[in-house]
């Protein structure tokens, strides 16, 4: 509750937001004082005075529960759209919360002798009608979000090409993410059969320009689920895996959900695979395994892992180079710092968080300036996925890729210096080095040799379409906490069901992931940067 009121921000949007929920609450109030007063009536007869009674009890008390109920609501996600009140049991909080305002209201105005109390019937009626009006404001509200999509839709089709070349069904593992909402459209307009399997946290705003494509089908189910993921993969030919925990801050909260989402999971995912008869694999992972090095990388250098999430990608790299057969291909694909919009943006990317801070707060703050990243623009990122699935065997089996540019080399410093070209009056802070050791520089030269691979978006562009959408009102506030991982995780404790440890094989894996080398039958080689 108390990380909802620090995400408030009183935008348009929250306010009229804010303003429509103190309406319902006044007017439930006033409705509950007008029928005890017309009670009152029947029950004494006309009496002029009582009006003037009932209209000052009304003034004394309104102000006090509508003051009470913002707090309320704002606390329990209403204008932050926080985790639990986009979940499931939306309704649910709602109801918990206006229970909750009309309970501390009348604790309020007992204690407090300035303010008559009013009867308790209206206080009761008062409950009755908000609940129904918030309630029923809310599910008219989320009736016509889909039909809205519906609409849309069936006004942009996407158009389906010829399925003859392309009929294979592809299984996307967490497509809803970052990279997956860019990926759908990708594999459906080249024709194939897409199945999503995707716990859906976000809700399905983020591939709603595809949800009713008539070959996507979506399970939305906890990867985790054993039967789910076996249903999900009959009659697969290639599974792409994008679903874990991503980010160094997210994976540091709890390295035990860390291990089991991203090398437990994993695992048992491939298994499944491999055993099923899926004849591709291909696998998200991150340049951040390089950890930090003064040379440019390529994909047989060693590795210097400086985190739990880049130690958690290494193992389960390691348990996915073993399972590879003949029939089973593994495809690594280690993403560069990624940046740029999709259907679920994030901002807590350095890319995207410095341009938005450009934008709102004038003031672009970089830390470790001379710190060497490997930039990828999203959308170039899911256009690798796609060259992974398609390539032929030799070219990729058993392979990892490095995803990005050699142009997209750049430290710290240089991204601060294009946010500041692009937004002339914002005001550039190098605040020296921080904690994070990160430092390295990678050739992409393979990828682009043996897969055809060129990024089409440079840093520059992408964050002027950062600025055009923080401007155009498309991003309205990117501090919420479904912009950013850490942000969302940490806003509602996870239920005891969802935190399964599993401290056998994995852990040990992890703990010895601190230094490898991906090849070790091959010499280390560091590619002068291009």
């Amino acid at each position: 509750m108390i990380q909802n009121l620090k995400e408030l921000r009183f935008s348009p949007d929250v306010v009229l937001r804010a303003l429509a929920d103190q309406l319902m609450v006044g007017g439930s109030f006033a409705a509950a004082m007008v029928v005890h007063l017309l009670l009152a009536y029947s029950g004494a007869g006309a009496n002029p005075s009582l009006l003037g009674q009932y209209a000052q009890v009304y003034a004394q008390n309104i102000w006090i529960l509508m003051l009470v109920s913002f707090a309320i609501f704002a606390a329990n996600g209403f204008y932050t759209r926080g985790r639990a009140y986009r979940g499931r049991y939306k309704m649910l909080v709602v109801a918990q919360a206006v229970a909750l305002a009309y309970l501390v209201y009348g604790f309020t105005v007992f204690m407090l002798p300035v303010a008559i109390n009013p009867p308790s019937l209206v206080v009761f009626l008062g409950f009755l009608f908000t609940l129904v009006l918030t309630l029923g404001s809310r599910a008219w509200v989320h009736y016509w979000s889909i039909v809205e999509l519906e609409r849309k839709a069936k006004a942009n089709p996407i158009p389906i090409p010829n399925l003859q070349l392309n009929d294979r069904t592809i299984l996307v593992i967490g497509g809803a993410g970052y990279i997956g909402s860019g990926l759908l459209p990708r594999l459906l307009e080249k024709g194939y059969k897409v199945r999503l399997l995707d716990l859906l946290m976000f809700g399905k705003e983020p591939i709603a320009h595809v949800l009713h494509h008539p070959n996507l089908e979506i399970i939305q189910a906890d990867f985790r689920q054993v039967d789910k993921v076996v249903e999900a993969m009959r009659g697969v030919d290639t599974v792409v895996h994008l679903g874990g925990l991503v980010g160094d801050p997210a994976c540091a909260l709890d390295e035990n959900l860390t291990t089991e989402i991203n090398l437990v999971a994993t695992r048992t995912i491939a298994e499944i695979a491999k055993g099923m008869r899926v004849k591709r694999f291909v696998f998200a992972s991150t340049c951040s395994v390089y950890g930090a090095s003064d040379i440019v990388l390529n994909e047989r250098s060693n590795l210097y892992p400086v985190s739990l999430y880049a130690r958690s990608k290494i193992a389960s790299e390691q348990v996915l180079h073993k399972l590879q057969s003949d029939d089973f291909s593994v495809v690594i694909l280690r993403f560069g710092t990624i940046f740029g919009l999709s259907g679920r943006t994030r901002f807590d990317l350095v890319v995207n968080l410095l341009t938005a801070k450009a934008i709102v707060d004038k003031k672009i703050t970089v830390f470790g300036g001379d710190q060497w990243r490997p930039f990828v623009h999203v959308d170039d990122a899911s256009l690798a996925v796609m060259l992974a699935t398609e390539a032929p065997k030799e070219r990729v089996h058993n392979e990892t890729f490095n995803v990005g540019g050699n142009d997209g080399n750049l430290t710290l410093g240089m991204v601060g210096e294009l946010v500041k070209k692009l937004v002339p009056d914002a005001e550039l802070i190098d605040s020296g080095r921080d904690g994070d050791r990160r430092n390295y520089r990678v050739d992409f030269s393979k990828i682009r040799n043996l897969l055809g691979f060129v990024p089409q978006w440079t840093v520059e562009k992408g964050i002027q379409q950062v600025i055009d959408a923080l401007r155009s009102g498309r991003v309205r506030d990117y501090r919420a906490s479904m912009y950013s991982n850490v942000k969302y995780l940490t806003e509602d404790t996870a239920s005891e069901s969802v935190k399964q440890y599993y401290l056998g094989w994995e852990k040990g894996l992890i703990e010895r992931a601190h230094m490898q080398n991906t090849t070790e039958e091959k010499p280390p080689i560091a590619t002068p940067q291009a």
